[in-house]
């Protein structure tokens, strides 16, 4: 496995529904042991790599959105403002 499956994967789980959590990437990368796939962020917790990211945006470049206030990943809708951030 590596960070363009996880992307597939994360895009799969997004479709299927409807939302994808950064705590259930991040639990998924360590149950199937690819903590090399995960980086620690300022606070000292596990996050999503930058390799990984960057595979799930190539794939989702204009059709994804990220909720940062819940952490969490949703398809696009017609409401959100440019850019890959969204408002909830």
């Amino acid at each position: 496995m590596d960070a363009n499956s996880v992307a597939e994967w994360m895009l799969s789980r997004l479709e299927r529904e409807t939302c994808v959590y950064q705590d259930d990437v991040v639990d998924y990368l360590v149950k199937t042991k690819r903590e090399d796939l995960l980086t620690e962020n300022a606070d000292g917790n596990q996050v999503i790599g930058k390799s990984v990211l960057a595979a799930f945006r190539k794939l989702t470049p204009d059709s994804v959105v990220w909720v940062k206030p819940d952490r969490y990943w949703r398809l696009r809708v017609a409401e959100d403002e440019p850019g890959r951030d969204a408002r909830g």
